[in-house]
């Protein structure tokens, strides 16, 4: 019977954490164990999200002429000077302090941690306890400030929905100063993310304007 891509990626999770364990013990060959299910996991997290798209496209899919529907004008945030938009930006600064916290924190638990931020799984911090087997897949968000908002990427919000088991949010607050590690949050995909969708601009074509006489 083959197996679904959640059972695999159980199976996945169970083989990373023995690969884990044997690096730990200094096992020949360890490594490129633990590599390998590394990648075997990003693999099923892919092919996850490629299923999931393919499901919606079928639903959405209906037969018509191709034509131009309308044309768009991308512009910049109008707000984009504002104090709660400009704590939404990149700061790479701020990436980089807030993950050496969350590492350092995992680390003297006595757990083992991967940094894995540039895989784009959906997380950026593996974090495991040989002794119980407790896997974390955690995502960090760092802020500059004493307070602010964390953002999730459609990707890390649908990761957390599917590892609801394993998925933690930690948050650093004071990046820019005393980095402070928030209490860590178990589950974040029960909480009411709020989806941000603004439009910023309208746009239609003298042509059309004139045609409507």
């Amino acid at each position: 019977m083959e197996l679904s891509l959640t059972e695999l990626l159980a199976r996945a999770d169970e083989e990373f954490g023995r690969a884990a364990a044997e690096v730990e013990s200094k096992t020949q060959g360890a490594e490129g164990r633990l590599a390998q299910a590394e990648t075997r996991h990003a693999e099923l997290l892919a092919r996850r999200e490629r299923r999931r798209r393919e499901l919606q496209q079928e639903r959405s899919l209906t037969l018509q002429d191709v034509g131009r529907m309308t044309s768009v004008l991308v512009l910049p945030h109008p707000d984009r000077e504002a104090a709660e938009v400009r704590r939404l930006r990149q700061n790479l600064e701020t990436e980089a302090t807030a993950m050496q916290v969350v590492i350092g924190h995992e680390r003297s638990l006595g757990r083992e941690v991967y940094d894995v931020h540039e895989k784009n799984l959906g997380y950026d911090v593996v974090s495991l306890d040989l002794k119980s087997g407790d896997l974390r897949l955690i995502e960090v968000k760092g802020i500059g400030e004493t307070e602010g908002s964390v953002m999730l990427t459609p990707n890390e919000l649908r990761v957390a929905q599917d590892r609801r088991d394993c998925y933690w949010l930690y948050v650093v607050t004071h990046c820019g100063t005393r980095p402070q590690l928030r209490e860590p949050i178990r589950d974040p995909a029960r909480f009411p993310w709020h989806e941000v969708r603004k439009v910023a601009h309208y746009h239609l074509s003298i042509g059309e304007l004139t045609g409507g006489r």
